[in-house]
């Protein structure tokens, strides 16, 4: 431990950065951490003042401008929009319920023969009223498009697969997001009433959200790395060597 020069902390300091650098990166998926990390470990190098290590820090410089190329994503500003989705779902209001269609209306002629002078008369009488007053018969009943049950379940499936989206989102899973935005807003213009502004608003936004992209390309490796680690254990078995041989020696 005497032997060793001081400028072999400063490398190894460097060394603990770039692996740090490396397990934010990958296991936390944290650029700008890492990014950080990796400028303080060039700091480290560059305070040994050795022109030997240049190849090193033109290796560094590299990983730190490719960290930075490394498009940002505001994860938390999706999810802030997807929870705000979340708590509208009971606000929607459903479409209208649905109504059977009502019975063609043939409107009556006016012959030219004077014996259906009777006819004629109720035939014009009756498209004198039809321009105040419509009436259409209609068979069967008013149906509500979804019962209180059914629509419990359907604002509870919504909020899941928002919920699946979100999830989606911190697991950088493209896939899971996309299908779920997909069917939160296929549902949402199938049960829910268009002419509402909520519910306008509310597809908007998911249309917006299935636009963005949250998965990100990072690089297998840092090329300085296997660079700082090979040279520090070279370093360190040069120092070595001698106490070595003085100890078989004795």
């Amino acid at each position: 431990v005497k032997g060793r020069r001081p400028n072999d902390w400063l490398l190894a300091e460097a060394n603990y950065l770039v692996n740090q650098a490396g397990r934010q990166l990958w296991l936390q998926h944290d650029v700008l951490t890492a990014t950080t990390l990796m400028e303080n470990a060039d700091q480290r190098i560059a305070e040994l003042n050795d022109p030997s290590l240049t190849p090193l820090r033109q290796a560094m410089a590299k990983d730190i401008q490719q960290l930075k190329a490394i498009k940002r994503i505001d994860r938390d500003g999706i999810v802030l929009r997807l929870n705000s989705l979340q708590q509208e779902v009971d606000k929607l209001p459903l479409a209208n319920a649905i109504i059977p269609e009502g019975e063609a209306v043939v409107p009556e002629t006016v012959s030219d023969n004077v014996d259906d002078w009777q006819q004629n008369l109720k035939a014009s009488l009756s498209d004198f009223v039809s321009q105040f007053i419509t009436y259409r018969k209609r068979d069967g009943d008013v149906v509500p498009l979804l019962t209180p049950a059914q629509t419990f379940y359907l604002q509870e499936n919504l909020k899941a697969k928002l919920d699946q989206a979100i999830t989606a989102v911190y697991r950088q899973n493209g896939r899971l997001y996309a299908e779920s935005l997909k069917a939160a807003e296929e549902w949402a213009e199938r049960f829910y009433n268009q002419d509402a502004k909520i519910t306008e608003s509310f597809v908007s936004t998911l249309k917006a959200l299935s636009q963005q992209t949250i998965a990100v390309s990072y690089p297998e490796a840092l090329e300085s790395q296997l660079l700082i680690s090979d040279l520090l254990a070279d370093r360190l078995r040069r120092d070595l060597a001698p106490l070595s041989t003085g100890e078989s020696s004795q």
